[in-house]
């Protein structure tokens, strides 16, 4: 029977519409598109469904049951305990929105320090408290930039992920805005500034780069890119990984108007996917364009120091023509865990992991390119992914790799049919010498050596 007995509202309302029945009400739909019913399966009783998902989780295995030697996406990072262990506190962990400041002081105040820290990492004025992930934040900036002077050629590098250059091109649909995509120097794999001088003009509205870029490597032409780009008095939106950030100059001090990063991992498990944490930061002059929310310090009728939501500008909360952004949510929880996260390691904490990166980085590029199957494909410096190419097929390798609990590079020919047999490697702190070492022994044993 219906959860509420409806058929006699339904009648009346069919009635009022002047339709005989609920069919005729979905007459619009085309008859080659409508379908009977779904391919789906009985349902199951509680005790059958936990068993089935058991059984489907009992495939994957975790790291470092499983090394991936993968870049392009996110690496494990170690998570002290002690972020788990605030992130599940009830005060946290059951928080949503906190509408109304005189009961969410807590939460609020930790927005606002991580708002703090997000700022200074980058060396920009202000931050939101948090979009869903990188991607998502990428298409919110260009938007933003697009508001901001009303241009509409957006300038972003061919060596970006195709997921984030998917989630752009969906995100400007409708705005009749062109996406024209930078060459990178085939010999450094950075951003080919010729291309860029050529490309840009008057009507450029933003130019985004990444820094380290998709290959891993750090474009220290900044300074020149930025110049480039503000003569035509274009904005300069920065993805950077926020590590790097620790030994790494921030876009702050090099002309990035915008800049947007990925949380995910810095405080959060990779857990098989799941939600992330869009990192989104920019000048104080662009602040009434910022999307998200931004939680601010004021007083109370009292004179005691309080927080609030001090911008709020989404569709639910002020018209909608006037509205910066559609998005309904944020990932506070994530972004609270990326705060307690940095908050325990602390500057020299930060310092110290960024090198060890790099440090573990060096130590997997030089030990895989003593091998004879193995070259450099780049000449800048990177920092804890890199590229190389393969004399052999890599899809083989990796095949035969993931029988051992092995994922080696990501092959990059895909995206990138230039570079044919090359693989894009990442790594992290967690891995040590043994790790590699496996990786190595296993390359020679699928070759027999």
């Amino acid at each position: 029977m219906p959860f509420i007995p409806n058929s006699w509202i339904k009648d009346e309302m069919l009635k009022e519409m002047g339709l005989k029945s609920v069919d005729e009400l979905f007459s619009d739909i085309p008859e080659s598109i409508r379908i009977n019913d779904l391919n789906l399966p009985d349902g199951l009783s509680e005790d059958e469904v936990v068993k089935l998902i058991d059984g489907i989780s009992r495939k994957n295995k975790p790291f470092p049951e499983f090394l991936s030697f993968a870049g392009g996406g996110i690496k494990p990072h170690y998570i002290p305990s002690a972020v788990r262990h605030i992130l599940l506190r009830s005060e946290f962990y059951t928080s949503y929105t906190p509408y109304q400041p005189e009961a969410s002081q807590g939460f609020l105040q930790a927005m606002f320090e991580y708002q703090s820290v997000i700022a200074e990492l980058t060396g920009m004025d202000v931050a939101n408290c948090s979009l869903y992930d990188m991607s998502t934040s990428l298409g919110e900036a260009v938007r933003m930039s697009i508001r901001i002077n009303g241009r509409r050629r957006i300038l972003i590098p061919r060596n970006i992920s195709w997921e984030r250059k998917s989630v752009l091109k969906n995100y400007i649909a409708g705005l009749d805005a062109e996406i024209v995509e930078i060459e990178y120097d085939k010999k450094t794999g950075k951003m080919s500034l010729d291309d860029l001088a050529d490309k840009i003009d008057n009507e450029t509205s933003c130019v985004y780069i990444e820094n380290p870029n998709y290959f891993g490597i750090f474009e220290d032409d900044v300074d020149e890119i930025s110049e480039v780009v503000h003569k035509k008095d274009a904005l300069m939106i920065v993805g950077v990984d926020l590590l790097s950030l620790a030994i790494a100059k921030p876009p702050g001090e090099y002309g990035g108007d915008i800049v947007i990063s990925e949380g995910r991992t810095y405080g959060t498990p990779m857990n098989f996917g799941g939600s992330s944490l869009g990192i989104f930061a920019c000048k104080k002059r662009f602040i009434r364009n910022i999307p998200g929310r931004i939680i601010g310090m004021t007083h109370d009728i009292d004179g005691n120091r309080a927080f609030c939501m001090t911008l709020q500008t989404r569709e639910q909360h002020i018209r909608r023509q006037k509205a910066t952004s559609n998005i309904c949510t944020n990932e506070n929880l994530n972004a609270l865990a990326t705060l307690v996260y940095i908050s325990l390691l602390g500057s020299e904490g930060l310092v110290k992991l960024a090198k060890k990166n790099m440090e573990n980085a060096r130590k997997l590029y030089e030990s895989l390119i003593s091998l004879p199957w193995f070259k450099p494909v780049f000449s800048s410096s990177f920092f804890n992914e890199f590229v190389l190419m393969s004399t052999q097929d890599v899809f083989y390798m990796n095949r035969e790799l993931l029988k051992k609990d092995i994922m080696a590079g990501l092959p990059l020919e895909k995206e990138f049919p230039e570079l044919e047999k090359c693989m894009l490697f990442g790594i992290t702190e967690l891995y040590d010498e043994n790790d590699i070492a496996k990786l190595i022994s296993a390359i020679k044993e699928v070759y027999h050596v």
